[in-house]
């Protein structure tokens, strides 16, 4: 774990707009660096996209689901002298998925080498076993190079890839800038292995046969690292981040959705007006609302980055949260990733044809088996998602594909062994993300092609307004529960290096 931030030499007060993962950990950062925090959260609560929903005696995390990367986690606690035990409890689970296939077989993704190596062994024989052994051995390689020099790095420009050589170089020489899909495809007999190890490139909003190889760090922290579950469930983790950060003396105002960024005559930010028309003033403001949206919304005027504006935005998902009564089939885990026969051709339809998968690939979750207070007794909380597209390249009609899907997930349940005797629902389409203010009708940002992806991600600051810093997916270095950390923490970098 890296040290806490040096204390700032001249504290500065800070404005973060929002309390999701990114703005509590800017705020932690901020907060143990020294300077005067006051986080606005338009919401009751803290979150963000890693909301909470409760409904009929259920209750549902409306956001992310796996949760990999624990150091990163840890490394916000301690810029604030805190454990993350201190204020929450989280549990490996083993196996962190339950891969089914459509010819009836199933493989357990177990955390750690030595444990899915088993695994292999036993569902695919000792070729593939071997296979796997070298296999980590690549991961933990991209991992060690990217970690520190591509993902927890800020970038002032495209030539800042090469002030470290030595590293682009490494990356070049494992095979960083080939293909995921094809990658892991080489190394690997089974078919089952292929998916396994490469689905994770829909985190980065691409099919795996796009994906470039580089992304199999996503592999790595979840199918290595381990996937981690909050005693209380997914939004345990904000609340006790928002905790943590009010505990160093951070000011947490809920219920103060932000209206505009000011800025003085020379264009500087000088803090945020409030909707109630309240001015909350700092000399530096972190926002982490999506990007494009937070300068259509906060900087009117104030035209976004190109790459915003016009950029590849990730795929999106149809999220169906159900409340069932009744008992679940054998074999089924807390995430369960049901395989269609379709690969290739699911993702043209998705990702080119911007229809529906005729062939789905479906993840679902079931927390109520590892948080009994997420349902009541002889109930279970599901979630269910499906990829779709987004709403810059999709072409469906919601109002009327949405039920027309949620009818064929319903089905899917039956036939699967799932209950279907449901007590509450919510069904969550592409119009519902982007009402929460998500561009394209995404909850995964813009998607990580290359010319997307490090430098060439929309900067998280903007030289047009001195004292402005973004955090969050949209901007570096991305998409997903780690990444976000990791932009909070760079964020309050960035404020550090104000008036140098």
């Amino acid at each position: 774990m890296r040290r806490p931030a040096p204390r700032a030499t001249t504290p500065r007060t800070v404005a973060v707009v929002g309390a999701g993962l990114s703005g509590l950990a800017a705020a932690l950062h901020l907060a143990g660096a020294g300077h005067r925090v006051t986080v606005l959260e338009r919401e009751a609560i803290p979150g963000g996209r890693n909301g909470s929903l409760e409904k009929d005696g259920f209750r549902f995390d409306t956001g992310p689901t796996v949760f990999t990367m624990v150091s990163l986690l840890e490394e916000a606690f301690a810029a604030v002298g805190r454990r993350v035990s201190d204020y929450v409890t989280l549990q490996l689970l083993d196996p962190a998925y339950h891969a089914h296939f459509a010819d009836g077989s199933t493989l357990l993704v177990r955390p750690g080498h030595e444990a899915m190596r088993e695994e292999i062994l036993a569902q695919s024989g000792a070729k593939d076993a071997a296979a796997f052994d070298r296999f980590v051995d690549w991961l933990k390689r991209l991992n060690d190079v990217e970690l520190p020099h591509f993902i927890d790095a800020n970038f002032n420009s495209p030539l800042s890839l090469f002030r470290s050589p030595r590293a682009a170089l490494e990356l070049v020489r494992l095979g960083g800038f080939g293909r995921l899909g094809p990658t892991v495809a080489r190394r690997f007999d089974d078919e089952r292995l292929h998916r396994v190890f490469s689905f994770q490139a829909m985190y980065a909003g691409l099919a795996p046969a796009q994906a470039l190889a580089l992304y199999a760090v996503i592999t790595y922290m979840d199918s290595i690292e381990g996937v981690f579950f909050p005693e209380g469930g997914m939004h345990a983790v904000p609340r006790a981040m928002a905790a943590a950060a009010t505990d160093a003396g951070v000011e947490i105002r809920y219920s103060s959705p932000v209206d505009r960024v000011e800025r003085r005559g020379d264009g500087s930010a000088s803090g945020v007006r409030l909707a109630d028309g309240s001015l909350v003033p700092a000399d530096a403001v972190v926002v982490t609302a999506d990007l494009p949206v937070a300068y259509e919304r906060l900087l009117p005027g104030l035209p976004a980055p190109r790459v915003a504006r016009h950029g590849k935005y990730s795929p999106s998902a149809l999220v169906w949260h159900v409340g069932v009564k009744g008992d679940l089939p054998q074999g089924v885990g807390h995430h369960n990733i049901y395989f269609g026969r379709a690969w290739d051709e699911s993702f043209r339809e998705l990702l080119d044809d911007g229809v529906a998968m005729t062939d789905p690939s479906r993840f679902l979750s079931v927390p109520s088996l590892d948080d009994p207070a997420a349902a009541p007794a002889g109930h279970h909380t599901l979630y269910y998602l499906e990829p779709v597209p987004n709403l810059h390249v999709g072409r469906m009609d919601w109002a009327t594909e949405g039920p027309r899907l949620r009818e064929r997930m319903l089905g899917t349940l039956d036939r699967l062994g799932y209950p279907t005797d449901i007590v509450t629902e919510e069904l969550v389409t592409p119009v519902d993300w982007e009402r929460q203010g998500m561009a394209a009708g995404t909850p995964f940002a813009l998607a990580h092609t290359f010319p997307q992806t490090g430098p060439f991600r929309p900067r998280n600051v903007d030289r047009r307004v001195p004292g402005l810093v973004f955090a969050g997916s949209g901007t570096t270095p991305g998409v997903g529960i780690p990444m976000v950390l990791v932009s909070g923490k760079l964020a309050a970098a960035r404020v550090a290096e104000l008036g140098r």
